[in-house]
């Protein structure tokens, strides 16, 4: 899986901040590795002359093998709280996405051989 990071030119210590992100969202992402081929990340400060509010912006676009790209975005007060949500809800949304494309292959029926219904 590649992550690419992105930064605005309103964030400070860039470099820290990329390979903080890269480790966090290989770990947050680990169970999809299979799945996912690239991950991008925007962070950016909207309002980075003026303080106050959920003016930082964190953007995440997960490219899936065979399947469209899953995107979401997160605002908050600081980098930190914005990368985590949007961390979250790309989990969420891949979960939610491979759980519909895969999911249903592996179950059993909850129906016994007893239950069908004969009309």
């Amino acid at each position: 899986m590649q992550i690419q990071i992105n930064t605005s030119n309103g964030i400070e210590n860039k470099e820290a901040l990329e390979r903080w992100a890269d480790t966090e969202m290989r770990q947050t992402l680990a169970r999809f590795a299979a799945e996912v081929t690239r991950v991008e990340i925007h962070l950016s400060d909207e309002n980075h002359t003026a303080s106050g509010g959920a003016d930082k912006r964190c953007a995440m676009e997960a490219r899936l093998a065979g399947h469209q790209p899953l995107a979401v975005s997160h605002h908050a007060g600081g980098l930190d709280e914005a990368f985590r949500g949007a961390a979250e809800k790309l989990k969420r949304a891949l979960d939610s996405t491979l759980g519909r494309l895969y999911g249903h292959r592996h179950r059993d029926s909850i129906r016994k051989d007893g239950d069908a219904v004969v009309e």
